[in-house]
């Protein structure tokens, strides 16, 4: 693509942004934020905080804790499984994306 193709794209890009009601993208500045490891790290963090909190309602249920009911224990486990799926597919893309690049020629 050359430059004034890329403004253009860039300009349609800002327009259908602001008819959703989204901020612009600014091209000059840098993105703000962590990079891709930290966010994918703290990601990762998050996974595991839901199934550790989904493990002890599991364990206080099973103890017979009054505090807990099992729709808490249920939903706190459909949260981790549908988290740990979503992470093994961002995965499974990130796995794909890095093949595609490693076998582009050059």
């Amino acid at each position: 693509m050359s430059t004034p193709e890329i403004s253009q794209v860039l300009a349609q890009m800002r327009v259908l942004a602001a008819q959703a009601g989204a901020p612009a993208v600014n091209e000059s500045s840098p993105a703000k934020g962590g990079s891709f490891q930290q966010l994918l790290t703290e990601s990762i963090g998050k996974v595991n905080d839901l199934q550790q909190q989904a493990s002890s309602l599991k364990t206080a249920f099973e103890r017979g804790d009054d505090n807990v009911d099992l729709a808490q224990v249920m939903i706190a486990t459909q949260k981790a499984g549908l988290a740990f799926t979503a992470m093994a597919e961002v995965r499974n893309k990130l796995v794909d994306a890095y093949r595609d690049v490693m076998n582009m020629p050059l």
